[in-house]
């Protein structure tokens, strides 16, 4: 992965400041999320400063006017996340999303085997899910299926407007991040020396490029056409979900070039591989049993693994798969995949009729996918782990 990024990114060289930054900034948090969080936690902190999780859940659904006598952390916190910068174009939000519902099953595809699978080749990340019980395949295809709905929120129609799912489960989200990294920053099971902050900006800032640059390399990569515009927008996005994140400033980029370097040399501070990632691994890869259009069904389940298998073949390649103990295969799901979306891209979405087939078609995918992965019940993120 490494050298493909040096390649499309046009990296010529090490940029050793950057490195440096990323190193320092595995020790940084989210400080306004920390600040809310410190306020939220039972420490004898007077009622009146004392954020509560009613108050919390009604501020992100109504917005801060509507708590009376609002403490002074809460209402800071939503003045960040309230405010939208001038850079924000909403209608490049919207094209946006577009792109991104109608890449469909490629998107989840992106998401699952470059994204989550490859970011397990790496020490860190990996630990905390392992430490936060991520380790049956039943919790891994609920995680998985969490992130998804908060991704699907995010590519809904208006879903980054104030009133949004979108705009509410990313700032829920940021909220849970901050929750968890002050619980096992101070709760002595995390080695703060080796890994950096459990949440830390630089990974945060991280993960958000396996959802912009990461997933448009990765769907072209299955032969799906993303002009430069459509890319544009997608980033575009990306940049606004970062900002509600709490990530850096000065690590949120408009094009995919910029990312891509970013990405590249993220990749060069990573620690080594661990016994974690290859743990999640095998929880994702026994969750595929759950995928069986919700009945028990052998071939179906079989299927589901093998293609898998087939497909990450092709996205890790096979000294990735040999340290993650994944068993290697040809990559023999890529093919059919690569044609289908050719001519999904190249002919349906070349026209406004040919788009509105394809997002309805994402739908229908991403609604059978969310009800497999929870099971039946209804898709959800995680709840505050006050």
């Amino acid at each position: 992965m490494g050298r493909i990024l040096r390649r499309v990114a046009g990296v010529r060289y090490v940029d050793e400041e950057l490195l440096d930054r990323i190193g320092r900034r595995m020790y940084a948090r989210d400080e306004p999320g920390a600040a809310l969080v410190r306020a939220m936690r039972r420490d004898g902190r007077p009622g009146a400063e004392r954020v509560t999780m009613a108050q919390f859940e009604r501020a992100l659904r109504e917005g801060i006017q509507a708590v009376p006598d609002a403490p002074p952390e809460l209402v800071r916190f939503f003045s960040l996340v309230d405010a939208v910068p001038a850079w924000v174009d909403f209608d490049l939000v919207e094209r946006g999303a577009g792109v991104i519902r109608r890449l469909g099953r490629t998107a989840s595809d992106v998401l699952l085997q470059l994204s989550l699978i490859g970011g397990y080749r790496f020490g860190g990340p990996a630990e905390l899910l392992v430490a936060t019980g991520g380790l049956s395949g039943a919790t891994a295809m609920r995680r998985l299926g969490e992130t998804e709905t908060w991704s699907n929120a995010v590519a809904r129609p208006g879903g980054l407007r104030r009133d949004g799912e979108g705009f509410r489960l990313t700032v829920h989200v940021r909220v849970m991040h901050a929750l968890v990294n002050d619980r096992f920053e101070h709760n002595g099971r995390w080695d703060v020396h080796e890994w950096g902050l459990p949440v830390n900006q630089s990974d945060r800032a991280g993960t958000l490029g396996l959802f912009n640059s990461t997933l448009l390399l990765g769907a072209r990569a299955l032969g799906w056409w993303v002009s430069a515009e459509d890319a544009r927008a997608v980033m575009h996005l990306w940049k606004y979900v970062g900002l509600l994140l709490g990530v850096d400033e000065d690590w949120l980029f408009d094009t995919e070039r910029e990312q891509n370097v970013f990405n590249y040399h993220v990749l060069l501070a990573q620690d080594g591989q661990t016994p974690a990632g290859a743990d999640l691994t095998e929880a994702i890869l026994e969750g595929q049993r759950r995928l069986t259009e919700g009945r028990p069904n052998r071939l179906r389940a079989a299927y589901a693994r093998a293609r898998l298998l087939g497909m990450l073949r092709c996205f890790l390649g096979r000294q990735s798969l040999e340290g993650l103990r994944i068993p290697v295969t040809l990559p023999w799901a890529v093919p059919p995949v690569l044609v289908k979306n050719l001519v999904a891209s190249l002919l349906l979405g070349r026209t406004e009729r040919g788009r509105q087939i394809l997002e309805r078609a994402g739908e229908r995918f991403r609604d059978r996918r969310g009800a497999l992965l929870f099971a039946g019940a209804r898709p959800r993120v995680g709840p505050l782990p006050l």
